[in-house]
């Protein structure tokens, strides 16, 4: 069975989201988009709020979120207990968010990457495995930060 990722966006994110869902297809994930569907304006705090519920649920692995720079759904997400949502603008910062810190959101700014570095940046984060080791007591205490 294929790893399960599920992705929103506000208004300003709906490009790079359609980019991020064909990425993590290509990639072999099931993948559940959540929306919005149209171009009318939303709240972004919505759409975090829904992605992150599906990650701490456990009924997806990993989560995408998309608006215009990316900052409040970052904000946004990691206010949710267990969520460690990290704002990339970079395939490095991808790779690290996941190798080192275990992110399980990814935030993207659609109006400061474009769909072509954001197609790579969400490649990299979908492809990077957390490394564990020295890096997993880190992890830890940032989630004792959530109680």
């Amino acid at each position: 069975m294929a790893d399960r990722i599920v992705l929103g966006s506000d208004h300003a994110g709906l490009a790079l989201r359609a980019e991020a869902v064909r990425v993590a297809r290509q990639a072999g994930f099931d993948v559940e988009d959540l929306g919005p569907f149209s171009s009318e304006s939303v709240d972004y705090p919505d759409y975090a709020a829904r992605v992150a519920a599906a990650v701490t649920s456990g009924s997806a692995r990993l989560g995408i979120l998309v608006c215009g720079t990316g900052i409040g759904m970052s904000i946004a997400a990691n206010k949710v207990k267990g969520v460690r949502a990290a704002h990339c603008s970079t395939e490095f910062e991808a790779r690290m968010a996941r190798a080192h810190n275990d992110a399980n959101i990814l935030c993207l700014g659609e109006r400061v990457v474009g769909l072509g570095l954001g197609g790579a940046v969400v490649a990299a984060f979908l492809a990077q495995a957390f490394e564990g080791g020295r890096h997993q007591r880190r992890v830890d205490k940032i989630s004792a930060l959530d109680r």
